[in-house]
């Protein structure tokens, strides 16, 4: 079995000696992390040939949110190329850095960051929408175009799931969240994208009675997370879903997959958002095309989860 790749901080950011161009993932929980398994692996092969690649590596760098306005500079200043952001990191990013992709304002979070030349300067990209649509395609066979989609959550996960279920056209949106306050907050953002798509919120412990049939499912909050957790929303107080998306892939099974599996509704985990995701990013850093790296990050990632 593989040692887990080691976890930094920004203690030892301050004694940084990597000399090579580096990337790395920062967040607070980060231990669990897959990302420097799947990115290096990624990196190994294109090394293979092109060996401009050769001396690049991916690291995880465990930062506090009260951390993060002074990391970025910092890291900036070592020289790493691009930066992947988890959770919480992603909303708290989108107002700290110089030249957010366009396509971020409506998510209002990015979990990509490109290295300007200019002294502390990235710019930021979302590339989770990407991660999102293209796993759905690949683990279920589900498109969200002209699909109605129930969303759990309206934390920075969600806001960029909902934000690419409205750009690639689904037939509704329906959001569900146990923080009032939030949900209205996040259904504000969204009207403006919305259009003619008709856009829901409601808690959920009270599914409303109008919700559709046939719909995807898509758990973009935490809850599945601990091993005591409980699911997210009943999938027995709902209309038949066609699939159910859970975005957490530690563990593979959540409470939510467990449901619909023992309802026979077809169901997957994050691993293939994470991975399509990864290589999105990757592609923003290196220029490769997303989808000539994302099988070496799948089998990686797939690895580095056995192995724990």
């Amino acid at each position: 079995m593989s040692a887990p790749d080691p976890v930094f901080s920004l203690d030892d950011l301050d004694r940084w000696s990597f000399s090579g161009p580096a990337l790395a993932v920062l967040g607070q929980p980060i231990a669990h992390s897959l990302s420097p398994a799947m990115h290096n692996a990624a990196l190994a092969a294109l090394a293979r040939t092109d060996p401009r690649f050769a001396s690049w590596r991916y690291f995880k760098f465990a930062v506090a949110p009260d951390q993060l306005p002074a990391a970025l500079p910092r890291f900036h200043a070592h020289g790493f190329l691009g930066l992947n952001l988890t959770v919480p990191h992603k909303v708290l990013a989108w107002a700290q850095i110089a030249s957010p992709a366009p396509g971020t304002a409506a998510v209002g979070a990015v979990n990509t960051l490109i290295r300007r030349e200019a002294p502390g300067a990235w710019a930021g990209d979302n590339t989770d929408g990407y991660g999102l649509a293209t796993g759905l395609r690949e683990d279920l066979g589900v498109a969200l175009d002209g699909a109605p989609v129930i969303l759990l959550g309206a934390g920075g996960a969600a806001r960029g799931a909902a934000v690419e279920c409205l750009r690639r056209g689904c037939a509704a949106l329906w959001i569900a969240n146990r923080t009032r306050a939030r949900l209205d907050e996040l259904l504000a953002r969204l009207r403006p994208l919305a259009g003619t798509v008709p856009l829901h919120g409601f808690p959920p412990a009270e599914p409303p009675a109008s919700l559709p049939a046939g719909a995807v499912v898509i758990n973009a909050t935490s809850l599945g997370l601990r091993v005591d957790d409980a699911a997210p929303l009943d999938l027995a107080r709902l209309p038949r879903p066609a699939a159910v998306y859970d975005m957490i892939y530690n563990p593979a099974v959540t409470p939510l997959l467990r449901q619909a599996a023992a309802l026979g509704v077809p169901q997957a985990n994050g691993l293939s958002m994470l991975v399509h995701q990864g290589a999105k990013s990757l592609e923003l850093w290196t220029g490769v095309p997303a989808d000539r790296t994302a099988p070496v990050m799948r089998t990686a990632a797939r690895a580095a989860q056995a192995a724990r």
